[in-house]
């Protein structure tokens, strides 16, 4: 047998987002604070819908998840970078770089379709509020929810099939701080632009059917809303799309930027600042987005504090 079409490489070597060993030691810190904040805020949601009757509702049910692929991605990832960090060096084996391509991707994608099954439940709960109670049942969020997990493992399935059913025999660095399916397809032996056209395609499907469901449903949303007389309904409906439109303009638009816009030669240095940011930054700001403003987690919280014997302070 041919050895091109043997994969030789055990091991790819992470550049990382620094070669100083100072600044190593500083974002090793930064980023386990961040970890450690970006679980117990996401955890705190999941307890906080799941053991407050009042919040037990199609929207809060879909944040419980989105809170729940947070943690998943963000432990998926920011683990390995922090060893790599305190470690020195950015080592990893072919099988785990493999692993971790297959998770994360997975997530990414069982979440951008969960965005979009939110903007529709924003939509019929808005919209059509007569039908919602039976368009929106228990059994229709728990289809809805899982139908997206699946969605997303069968798509990081896919993804990582393409990506590693080629040949790896050297070079084995990848500038970046975690096994991007791009940079990690540049290093294959064999050629690989059925691939890259596969990917793109599948990517632009994948991103852009559930941009076309958050663009439609929330143009709807829109129209209905000017149409409320009420100025406490306007606020109230507008309250309710808007964390969720921040939510979903920021994690739409690093996937562009990442896996639509063609790249550059110099580019890696950007890529990785932008995979910083939605790696790290946007599940950590997630559920600070979606309960800053939001009235019902505020009581729930205080509601929670006292079942807990903490009186919160009356405002």
């Amino acid at each position: 047998m041919d050895v091109e079409n043997l994969t030789s490489v055990t091991e790819f070597i992470l550049v990382g987002l620094s070669s100083q060993r100072k600044t190593q030691l500083l974002l090793f810190v930064a980023i386990l604070l961040i970890y450690f904040l970006t679980i117990s805020g996401n955890l705190a949601v999941i307890l906080l819908v799941r053991f407050d009757t009042r919040l037990q509702t199609p929207m809060y049910y879909f944040l419980m998840h989105l809170s729940g692929l947070e943690i998943c991605y963000v432990t998926s990832t920011e683990p390995q970078m922090l060893a790599h960090l305190l470690a020195g060096n950015g080592v990893i084996s072919y099988i785990c770089c493999a692993t971790q391509l297959f998770v994360y991707l997975s997530l990414g994608v069982a979440e951008c379709t969960l965005l979009a099954v939110m903007a529709y439940d924003r939509y019929l709960a808005i919209c059509q509020p007569l039908r919602y109670p039976v368009a929106m049942d228990r059994l229709r969020q728990i289809h809805l929810a899982f139908g997206c997990w699946a969605v997303g493992f069968l798509g990081g399935a896919v993804y990582a099939g393409c990506t590693f059913h080629h040949s790896y025999c050297g070079p084995n660095r990848i500038n970046h701080f975690m096994c991007e399916m791009p940079l990690v397809l540049k290093l294959a032996c064999d050629d690989t632009h059925v691939t890259q056209t596969i990917i793109f395609v599948l990517a632009g499907v994948g991103l852009l059917i559930p941009i076309f469901v958050v663009l439609t449903s929330y143009v709807v949303i829109l129209f209905s809303v000017l149409q409320i007389r009420s100025a406490t309904g306007l606020r109230k409906a507008f309250s309710t799309c808007a964390s969720h439109l921040v939510v979903v303009t920021v994690f739409y638009g690093t996937l562009i930027s990442i896996y639509l816009i063609p790249r550059s030669v110099t580019s890696s240095d950007r890529d990785k600042n932008i995979a910083l940011f939605y790696v790290v930054v946007t599940p950590f700001l997630n559920p600070i987005i979606y309960t800053l403003r939001n009235k019902d987690v505020h009581e729930a919280v205080a509601r929670a504090l006292r079942r807990g014997g903490f009186e919160p302070k009356a405002r």
